[in-house]
């Protein structure tokens, strides 16, 4: 009876640890790498225009 008590408690833990700070941090590391992405995407962009004009 013990080890079925201690079983549920430690899913209920593991639980709770996975959706309070695991996943908002995998979320957050994905918002982070979207918004470099988006700025390093806008900085290619303007190097590539302005060189093109340049050399034109």
């Amino acid at each position: 009876m013990g080890r079925v008590v201690l079983l549920v408690i430690g899913t209920l833990l593991g639980l709770f640890v996975l959706f309070n700070f695991l996943l908002p941090m995998v979320v957050g590391l994905i918002k982070l790498a979207l918004i470099v992405g988006v700025i390093a995407l806008v900085a290619f962009i303007a190097v590539t225009v302005v060189s093109k004009s340049r050399s034109s």
